[in-house]
């Protein structure tokens, strides 16, 4: 009876020890999306310039990356200048300013230039939620007709673009040649 009270803390410690194990060797970076394949999701929200109301169908006819930032995400800041080299080779950007002030936004994209052809005001972070975001920044790539096909999360940076999102990018422009 003895052996059994020695027997039983020893296998939930090896079992969680395993666990603890294997834990080591995940990539914390690498979040999975329910999303990949399914249509943005449906919206109706002003872009950041007050100027319009922006819905998913505003994001459809070319492929595009969508980032999700904002003012408050330190990451966002350190992406910024590459998202606007992007945009100045002709990649198609919008912007999802997430759960911020649009003072402050706009402060911002007047101070560090805007990349994004259209920017999503998500003062609430309905839209955020709606695509499973975690945090920022996050960017999707959306084919022609709005499906979403790729989620990153974290910074894009030359790295990035290079190995991941450019090929995956270039893929969707050439599939939307008619």
């Amino acid at each position: 009876m003895k052996r059994w009270i020695m027997v039983v803390p020893l296998a939930v410690f090896l079992l969680v020890a395993v666990f603890l194990y294997k834990g080591l060797f995940l990539k914390p970076d690498e979040l999975p999306s329910a999303m990949i394949g399914k249509p943005f999701p449906a919206f109706s929200l002003a872009s950041t310039q007050g100027d319009r109301t922006l819905t998913q169908a505003d994001l459809q006819g070319r492929p595009a990356l969508v980032n999700v930032w904002a003012t408050w995400c330190p990451s966002c800041k350190v992406e910024h200048p590459y998202l606007n080299q992007l945009a100045q080779q002709g990649v198609v950007i919008h912007g999802v300013n997430y759960k911020d002030d649009n003072t402050a936004a706009q402060k911002w994209l007047a101070e560090f230039h805007n990349p994004y052809q259209l920017d999503i005001r998500d003062e609430q972070g309905s839209l955020g939620l709606d695509l499973g975001v975690y945090g920022a920044p996050e960017t999707f790539l959306i084919d022609a007709k709005g499906i979403i096909r790729y989620k990153h999360v974290g910074i894009v940076d030359a790295t990035v673009w290079r190995e991941q999102l450019a090929p995956l990018y270039q893929g969707l422009i050439d599939e939307a040649k008619p």
